[in-house]
């Protein structure tokens, strides 16, 4: 049956702003701790029926003072270089670091080996270069593979199987590899792809006949198969039975461990921002000035275009008063989105935007000395308590 979040929306606050909430400063991320738990519960209870391990991808999510609600549940983590390497084995003591990275620095290997069980290249290039000394650390070692099977529509940013990408070891590549090198299949201990982006099991099961295709006679020598990232497992409505059969038959086909590294399945709907109306004003229409940033403080926003969820507001002109909310920094494109209101909005108001604790903290940044948001985090009784405050420091110490 599939599991379905049966939670309203602004679960974390319940509806309301309570009290405690209230009281934060803005800008501010607020973690929703029962969130996060009940996420990692879906993919802890995934793992004990199927056998697979599933890793928290920190690219979404690295906020690892909370790591302790996530590691009862998890296998360990993900890394895409030295320093979420590092994070994720002093941060989840104990449990497995997976580290994948298009291209490594020589300067830093010795260092990484040291944090990493799992070390995954994306090119023949670079396993011949690092495999090596990653065997000799007795590391596991794997390759990135594309399976050229895109089955994704619309968003050519997020396709690593779209035509001239970078990611990945097309079968045809590394066959050219092997005749030049018969030693590197000998380094392998398994394959990773990544090639889903916010999708369902249906996806995962056609790159699946995609690898299995062009694959399949390397799998039965690997010891693992990493699927990657892009599986939104946590979001209601997702087919998890469906992903179970995915995870099953491969498992039972080739005798190798399953690996999934979710990042955005973790810490789904479990943050919210809130931000002040610092000022109004009208050019076509009405035009909101807030205290937060889509460039600065938000998920892809301007790249995807995405729409954040914003509590009590509607599409464009679906209630009866409708804004665009923007930013105080000075790049004309920093636009949030057009939203509508049943009442109007007035300077000083709090919003408070939803599904913001993934691809937000880890991808701040101080354009314009725009200060970061203070992050908080609300317990299971609705507590909230302020994990971190950011200043002027913070913006200095980058720059000189």
């Amino acid at each position: 049956m599939v599991q379905r979040d049966a939670r309203p929306p602004f679960a974390a606050i319940d509806g309301a702003v309570s009290p405690e909430f209230a009281a934060l400063p803005t800008p501010c991320y607020l973690l929703d701790e029962a969130a996060l738990t009940c996420n990692a519960e879906i993919l802890g209870n995934l793992s004990r029926r199927t056998g697979c391990r599933v890793l928290l991808a920190q690219k979404a999510f690295s906020n690892y003072d909370l790591y302790p609600l996530l590691a009862p549940h998890l296998a360990g983590t993900e890394a895409s270089g030295l320093f979420e390497a590092r994070l994720g084995a002093e941060e989840m003591p104990g449990k497995e670091v997976h580290v994948f990275c298009a291209a490594y620095r020589a300067d830093e290997m010795e260092e990484l080996l040291q944090y990493a069980d799992h070390i995954v290249f994306n090119s023949p290039a670079q396993l011949a270069k690092f495999g090596p000394a990653a065997k000799a650390a007795e590391k596991s070692v794997g390759l990135r593979i594309n399976p050229e099977c895109s089955t994704q529509d619309g968003h050519a940013i997020y396709d690593p199987c779209a035509p001239g990408s970078r990611l990945g070891t097309t079968r045809a590549q590394w066959d050219a590899a092997v005749a030049a090198d018969p030693a590197l299949p000998a380094l392998l201990d398994g394959l990773h792809f990544h090639t889903l982006c916010e999708q369902d099991a249906d996806a995962l099961a056609v790159t699946l006949d995609a690898v299995a295709d062009k694959f399949s006679d390397l799998l039965s020598k690997m010891q693992w198969l990493n699927f990657g990232g892009g599986h939104h497992i946590t979001r209601p409505g997702y087919d998890i039975p469906r992903l179970e059969r995915c995870i099953d038959r491969i498992q039972q086909r080739y005798g190798l461990q399953v690996y999934l590294e979710p990042g955005e399945a973790v810490a789904l709907n479990a943050g919210i921002l809130r931000c002040t109306v610092l000022d109004i004003v009208e050019n076509g229409g009405k035009i909101a000035i807030l205290d937060t940033s889509a460039a600065c403080h938000m998920p892809d926003v301007l790249e995807m275009p995405y729409r954040p969820p914003l509590k009590d507001s509607g599409e464009a002109d679906e209630k009866q008063y409708t804004y665009r909310l923007s930013s105080m920094t000075c790049l004309a494109g920093d636009v949030i989105g057009d939203y509508s209101f049943d009442h109007e909005i007035r300077i000083g108001d709090r919003l408070y935007f939803e599904d913001m604790a993934i691809y937000s903290m880890v991808k701040n940044n101080t354009f314009n000395g725009m200060c970061l948001p203070s992050i908080a985090r609300m317990d299971e009784n609705g507590e909230c308590s302020v994990v971190k405050t950011f200043g002027y420091e913070e913006f200095v110490r980058r720059l000189g």
